[in-house]
C-alpha cells in the first residue's frame, strides 16, 4: 500500500502546513510507504508564472468584454495597462521570493522595476511629507532585501485581486472559498459550487492533482483540511481523483473536520471521500489501513464516518490513542522546500513571522494543559487530551529535522506550550549545544519569570505569542483565563526584556462586554505597546461555538443562543454537514462590529509605532466614554515586579 498525503489550497505560502509532515513521518515509522505533496504551493506557483498570467489576461479580457473602460475595477485597469511589465517580471519576482537572485532586490526596491497597482496606495500612509520615500522609516539606507520583499508582496497581492475579480470571486491566498464551508448547516452551497463548470483555478488544480497521482501512483490518498478556507479545494481534488482514479481510497481529516463535521450525516460527502476521520489521526488511520488490508472489520474502525447502504455511519471502536512520544518525527521529505515564498506583508518585526521564512513546525504537547478558557473548544480532543513529549524526545526530533531540511527555524504550534516543558526544552537545547531559532504560543502566566524568559532566549527563542483576549480583569475572570492584566504586563515585559518579541491575541465582542470595557481594553493595549511589553497584536471578533463552555452553558455568560440553522424548518429535514458557530443575543446590545473598526485601526498604528500618545477615544468614529484606566496602570504594574 502506498499512501499519498496532500495539502489542499489554500493554507500558507512561506512554509508547508505541518499535517502531512506529521502523518508521513508517523506512517514511515510504522513501516508504511508514505509520500506527500503541497498542492497549495503548486497552485499558486502555476498561476503566478508567465504562462499563468497569460491565462489570467485572457480571463480578464472575457470578464471586461462589453464594459466601458471607466467601469473597470482599479485592480484590473492597472493589470491590463501594465500587463507586459507583469509578464516580463513575474518569474523573476517569484524566484526572488524563493530566496534566489538576491541582487534583484536593488531593482525591486528602487520602485521602477515592478508595475504597481492599487495595493501600493497603502505605502503613501507612511510618507512624512510629499515626495519623501514612504519606506525610509522602516528600512533606511539598508534593509534592501526586506524592502524588496515587501514591495514584491504588494505586487502579488495586486495579482490576487485580479484573479479574484476576473477568474474566481472566492479566491484568496489563505481563505479560499471559506464561506462555502464555515458552519454551513447543509452541503447544498458546496455541492452547487462543485457542480459548476471549471474556471481557470479549478482547471489548474485538476491538472496538478492528476500530475501528483501519476507521479506517485498511490493506493490511498489522505487530504487534511485545517480550516474552512481549504475545504472547497479539497473537495475539488477529491472530485478529480474519483473521476479519473475511482479505485483510489480517499480519506478526509484535519482541524476543520474535527471541529465542524462531528455530527456529519450528509451522504453526498461520500461521493468524494470514502472515509472521514476525527481527532488525532494516527490511531484512526492505522485502523483504517488494517481494514483495507482485510485485517479488521468495519465494526472496529476508530472515530470514522463512512457511507453504508446510502446512510452515514460513525464507528468508534475504543482503542487508546498513540502516545505523543511515539508518533514519530515529522518529515518534509518530498516537499519542495526551496520553492516556498518568503512574503513580507506587514512591516512589524513580530507580525511578519507568520508569512516570512520557512519554519519547521513542531508540537511540544498534544492538547492544552490549561483547558479552561470559556471561549475555546475545550470539550474536543485537540484541546482536552493533554499528552506531552519529553525534552529529550523533542530535541531528538529537532536534530533529525534540521539534518533533513537544513533549516534551523522552528515554530512551536501548540495551543499553549507548557512553561515546564519549555524550561526543560530550553535546558536540553543548551545542554546539547543545539543551535536553533524558535517561537511559539503560550499563556501569559506567572510561571514565565524573568529567569525563565532569559533561559528561553539563550536557547534560541526569538518570539512568543499569547492570548491577552479582552484586557479587562472582569472579563478575563469570566473567560477563566487564569491571568490578570497586571500579570500579563509583567510577563510580557519579562519576555521583551529578554529580547523576545511578543504578539498578543486580542478579542472583542465577548458576552457582557460593554463599550466601556472596549475603550478600557484599548487603553490597556496602548499602554502595553508604549511600555515595550508587546510589539504586535491582532483583534478578532468573538465567535461562540457549540463546543465551548459559552456555547454549552450560555446562561452563565448572560446570553441567549439563536436556534442553529439545523433546527430551522427549511433545513431540519436535511442531513447535517458542518456545525460550529452559533449566533447569540447579548443583553448589552453593543454594536461590536463598529467598535472593531476602531480597534483594528488603532492596533495597526500601534504596531508601526504610531499614535501611542493619542487618546484612545480618537480612534472611534462614534462617541465613546472616557477610559477609566489610570494612565500609569502598566507602569505601576511593572514597578511591582521590580520591587519583587
Amino acid at each position: 500500500m502506498k499512501i499519498l498525503s496532500l495539502i489542499p489550497p489554500m493554507t500558507q505560502l512561506n512554509t508547508p502546513y505541518p499535517s502531512t509532515a506529521y502523518l508521513t513521518g508517523f506512517l514511515r515509522s510504522r513501516g508504511l510507504q508514505a509520500v506527500q505533496e503541497d498542492l497549495a504551493l503548486a497552485l499558486v506557483l502555476k498561476l503566478l508564472s508567465k504562462e499563468g498570467l497569460a491565462n489570467i489576461h485572457k480571463a480578464c479580457e472575457t470578464a471586461l468584454a462589453g464594459k466601458l473602460e471607466q467601469d473597470w475595477p482599479s485592480s484590473l485597469h492597472s493589470f491590463m495597462d501594465q500587463y507586459s511589465q507583469y509578464a516580463s517580471t513575474i518569474d523573476a519576482v517569484i524566484r526572488f521570493l524563493q530566496g534566489g537572485d538576491s541582487t534583484l532586490a536593488h531593482r525591486i526596491g528602487a520602485r521602477g522595476f515592478l508595475p504597481e497597482g492599487p495595493r501600493f496606495d497603502s505605502l503613501e500612509a507612511y510618507a512624512d511629507e510629499e515626495g519623501a520615500d514612504p519606506l525610509a522609516w522602516a528600512f533606511g539606507a539598508l534593509g534592501a532585501q526586506d524592502r524588496a520583499r515587501h514591495i514584491a508582496t504588494l505586487y502579488l497581492n495586486d495579482l490576487a485581486d485580479v484573479i479574484k475579480y476576473a477568474v474566481d470571486p472566492r479566491f484568496e491566498f489563505v481563505r479560499y472559498a471559506e464561506k462555502l464551508a464555515a458552519s454551513q448547516a447543509t452541503f447544498d452551497p458546496l455541492a452547487e459550487a462543485l457542480a459548476a463548470p471549471h474556471n481557470l483555478v479549478d482547471a489548474t488544480l485538476e491538472a496538478l492533482t492528476l500530475a501528483a497521482i501519476a507521479r506517485h501512483q498511490p493506493t490511498m490518498v489522505l487530504i487534511s483540511v485545517p480550516f474552512p478556507g481549504a475545504v472547497y479545494a479539497a473537495f475539488r481534488v477529491a472530485q478529480t481523483i474519483k473521476k479519473y482514479h475511482p479505485n483510489i481510497t480517499l480519506e478526509l481529516g484535519g482541524g476543520f473536520v474535527n471541529t465542524e463535521l462531528r455530527e456529519l450525516s450528509e451522504p453526498r460527502v461520500f461521493d468524494y471521500f470514502d472515509y472521514v476521520t476525527l481527532d488525532a489521526g494516527e490511531r484512526p488511520l492505522l485502523a483504517l489501513i488494517e481494514h483495507l488490508q482485510g485485517k479488521r472489520s468495519a465494526q472496529r474502525l476508530v472515530r470514522t464516518f463512512h457511507r453504508h447502504g446510502g446512510t452515514v455511519q460513525h464507528t468508534n471502536f475504543v482503542e487508546p490513542d498513540i502516545a505523543f512520544d511515539d508518533v514519530g518525527t515529522p518529515t518534509w521529505d518530498g516537499l519542495p522546500l526551496a520553492k516556498y515564498l518568503s512574503l513580507l506583508d506587514m512591516l512589524n518585526p513580530m507580525h511578519r513571522l507568520w508569512s516570512d521564512g520557512r519554519w519547521n513546525k513542531l508540537t511540544v504537547a498534544h492538547g492544552c494543559y490549561w483547558k479552561k478558557c470559556s471561549f475555546c473548544d475545550v470539550s474536543l480532543d485537540y484541546i482536552s487530551r493533554y499528552d506531552a513529549a519529553s525534552a529529550e524526545t523533542l530535541v531528538n526530533r529537532v536534530e533529525k529535522i534540521v539534518a533533513e531540511t537544513r533549516q534551523t527555524g522552528f515554530h512551536l504550534v501548540d495551543e499553549a506550550a507548557p512553561p515546564k516543558s519549555l524550561k526543560a526544552f530550553s535546558h536540553e537545547l543548551l545542554k546539547r549545544n543545539t543551535s536553533i531559532s524558535w517561537w511559539g504560543n503560550v499563556r501569559f502566566e506567572k510561571s514565565f519569570t524573568p529567569d525563565l524568559c532569559n533561559l528561553m532566549a539563550d536557547s534560541g527563542c526569538i518570539a512568543i505569542s499569547g492570548g491577552l483576549e479582552v484586557a479587562s480583569d472582569r472579563l478575563l475572570k469570566l473567560m477563566k483565563k487564569g491571568v490578570s492584566v497586571a500579570q500579563v504586563a509583567r510577563v510580557t515585559k519579562a519576555f521583551s526584556d529578554a529580547g523576545i518579541l511578543v504578539h498578543a491575541y486580542l478579542m472583542y465582542g465577548f458576552p457582557t462586554q460593554t463599550v466601556q470595557d472596549t475603550v478600557d481594553s484599548l487603553e490597556y493595549v496602548r499602554q502595553l505597546f508604549a511600555a515595550g511589553c508587546i510589539q504586535s497584536g491582532y483583534f478578532h471578533r468573538f465567535t461562540c461555538t457549540v463546543h465551548s463552555p459559552v456555547g454549552l452553558n450560555p446562561a452563565e455568560y448572560g446570553i441567549t443562543l439563536h436556534p442553529l440553522p439545523h433546527a430551522l424548518p427549511d433545513v431540519a429535514s436535511k442531513p447535517v454537514f458542518a456545525k460550529n458557530d452559533v449566533q447569540f443575543d447579548d443583553q448589552t446590545g453593543v454594536d461590536h462590529d463598529a467598535l472593531g473598526v476602531a480597534l483594528n485601526k488603532a492596533l495597526y498604528n500601534y504596531m508601526h509605532g504610531i499614535g501611542l500618545e493619542t487618546n484612545v477615544r480618537q480612534w472611534f468614529e462614534q462617541r465613546v466614554p472616557k477610559t477609566t484606566v489610570s494612565k500609569d496602570f502598566v507602569e505601576q504594574a511593572l514597578a511591582v515586579a521590580t520591587q519583587e
